[in-house]
C-alpha cells in the first residue's frame, strides 16, 4: 500500500505543502476555510504525519526503535505489542531490540549501532546515564520511558514517566484501608537499588507515615529480580522467619504471581488470611486467581502515552511527559 504523502494531502486540498505543513503544526498564517480544507483532505486520505517531520533534520524511515530491558517479563513483552499498534496507527513500523539493562548496550542502541536508519528511538534505560545521552553522536531523536531516567536532567530527549511513589503511596494505602496493619513490601533491591524500587519502596513507607502506622523493617524483603521466582522466595522467607503480615504490597504483578502462589501452599488464603496488590496492570492480573489488585496504569495506557508524546511537535516534545496512576480493585483485596 503506497503511503500517503504530505505532497499528496496538498495536491487535494489544492494549497503548498508549506500551508499542510503549517496546518499540521499550527504554524504560520493560514486562513479558516482552507485550514478546513487541508484538515479534510488529511481525514479524507487517512495521512499520518510523520515523526521525521516534526523531529529529525533528514528524512522519513518510517520506523522507530524500541529498546527494552527484558521481553521475558510480560509486561515489557505487554508494553512492546501495544507500542507496535499504536506505531502502526500513527502509519509507522516499529524495530524491537532487547538491552538486558546493560549500560554498553543500551549506548550502541542510542548511536543506532546495529539499527536501520530511524525517526525516533524509544528506550526504557537501566544502565545508561545522563552524560552517555549528551555525548552521542546520532541526531535521532530519543524519547525515555520509565522511572530510572528520573534522574537524567532536561534534554532534547523526552521522558515519559509513571510517578511511582505516589502510585506505591496509593497502592499501600489501600491495604491500610482495608484494615491490613502488618504490610509486606515485596521488591527492594539491597545490591545498587535501581530507582524503580526506591521510589516504590518510598511510596509504601509514606502510606504508613500518612496513616501513623509504624514501620517494621523486617516487613521490606528485597529480591534480585522482579520474577515469580523471587516473588515466591520471599514470602518463604517471611514465613520462615516468622514475622507476621497481612497485606503484600508487591513492586509488580510478576513478584505478586509468585508470592500468591506460595501463599497458596502453606496453606494462606487471598484475601482472607493476606490481602495482596501488585504494579503494573498486566492482562493476566484480571485473570489470576484470583483477580489480582494492581495499581497501574496498564500497558496500553502507557503506550498511548508515549506515541501521543511522540507526536507532539518539536517545542512541545522535550520535557516530563507524567501518567496518572490509576488502582484496579479486585478480589486479591
Amino acid at each position: 500500500m503506497t503511503r500517503v504523502t504530505l505532497a499528496d494531502v496538498a495536491a487535494r486540498a489544492h494549497v503548498s505543502p508549506k500551508t499542510v505543513s503549517n496546518v499540521i503544526h499550527e504554524t504560520g498564517r493560514v486562513g479558516a476555510s482552507t485550514r478546513e480544507r487541508v484538515r479534510r483532505a488529511i481525514a479524507d486520505l487517512g495521512y499520518h504525519p510523520n515523526l521525521a517531520a516534526r523531529h529529525l533534520r533528514g528524512g522519513d524511515s518510517g520506523l522507530i526503535g524500541l529498546a527494552l530491558p527484558d521481553l521475558r517479563q510480560p509486561y515489557f513483552a505487554e508494553l512492546a505489542a501495544h507500542i507496535v499498534k499504536e506505531a502502526e496507527r500513527h502509519g509507522h513500523l516499529t524495530v524491537i531490540t532487547q538491552t538486558d539493562g546493560a549500560a554498553e548496550a543500551e549506548r550502541r542502541v542510542c548511536e543506532g549501532v546495529g539499527l536501520p536508519r530511524l525517526d525516533l528511538l524509544i528506550i526504557s534505560p537501566l544502565g545508561l546515564r545522563e552524560s552517555d545521552l549528551a555525548a552521542r553522536h546520532s541526531d535521532t531523536p530519543v524519547l525515555l520511558l520509565g522511572e530510572q531516567a528520573t534522574v537524567f536532567g532536561p534534554g532534547p530527549w523526552a521522558h515519559v514517566i509513571i510517578p511511582n511513589a505516589e502510585a506505591a503511596r496509593l497502592a499501600t494505602a489501600h491495604l491500610l484501608s482495608r484494615g491490613r496493619r502488618r504490610i509486606a513490601a515485596i521488591g527492594w533491591q539491597e545490591d545498587e537499588p535501581n530507582v524503580t524500587a526506591r521510589q516504590r519502596l518510598e511510596g509504601y513507607q509514606a502510606a504508613h507515615r500518612d496513616a501513623g502506622i509504624p514501620l517494621d523493617e523486617q516487613l521490606v524483603r528485597p529480591v534480585t529480580f522482579f520474577n515469580r521466582f523471587d516473588g515466591s522466595q520471599a514470602v518463604t522467607d517471611l514465613i520462615r522467619r516468622e514475622v507476621p503480615f497481612d497485606g503484600l504490597f508487591c513492586f509488580n504483578d510478576t513478584l505478586a504471581f509468585g508470592a500468591i502462589h506460595t501463599l497458596a501452599l502453606h496453606g494462606l488464603t487471598v484475601p482472607g488470611d493476606v490481602a495482596v496488590v501488585g504494579f503494573d496492570d498486566v492482562a493476566e492480573s484480571a485473570y489470576s486467581v484470583p483477580q489480582l489488585t494492581t495499581i497501574g496504569p496498564a500497558p496500553a495506557t502507557v503506550a498511548r502515552a508515549v506515541l501521543e508524546a511522540a507526536m507532539l511537535p518539536p517545542g512541545s516534545f522535550a520535557g516530563r511527559h507524567l501518567i496518572t496512576p490509576d488502582l484496579a480493585v479486585r478480589s486479591s483485596s
